[in-house]
């Protein structure tokens, strides 16, 4: 079941954000891990944030905003079970979302992302935060 996150999913959201990027961002200096999971709650503050939830709870979330995937974690035991692609076809259905930045050092996501039908449109050498982590703008 696909449901709006509310404030008190932030501890579990987290929970899934470690899981997922321990398991996907190899190329994520362990500085960088823990400034990033610092800022967690404050980047959930501007996105509209959705879950799928199953009987064990919270599996998986994305943040959207403006049109654009902001952000999109799947716990690490849940991946591969079509949980991103439930979440990715929610946001285009419902929510407007044609476009995704993606980390370039992260092929998985990458892949995922044109498999679902999103193409390169653009890149940047730094991140959102000014780190030198690649970028790929990609749209629908």
């Amino acid at each position: 079941m696909i449901r709006k996150i509310e404030k008190a999913d932030y501890p579990r959201l987290i929970e899934i954000w470690i899981s997922a990027v321990q398991h996907t961002h190899d190329f994520l200096k362990e500085e960088d891990f823990v400034f990033y999971k610092e800022q967690l709650p404050v980047y959930f503050g501007y996105v509209t944030l959705y879950g799928v939830e199953d009987e064990a709870g919270l599996q998986g979330f994305m943040g959207v905003a403006d049109g654009c995937l902001e952000m999109l974690f799947i716990h690490d035991d849940s991946r591969g079970k079509g949980i991103g692609r439930k979440l990715i076809a929610y946001g285009i259905a419902n929510l407007d979302v044609v476009k995704v930045d993606v980390n370039e050092q992260n092929r998985q996501a990458v892949g995922f992302y044109e498999h679902v039908g999103f193409h390169t449109v653009g890149r940047s050498e730094r991140d959102g935060q000014g780190k030198a982590y690649p970028i790929l703008h990609m749209q629908l």
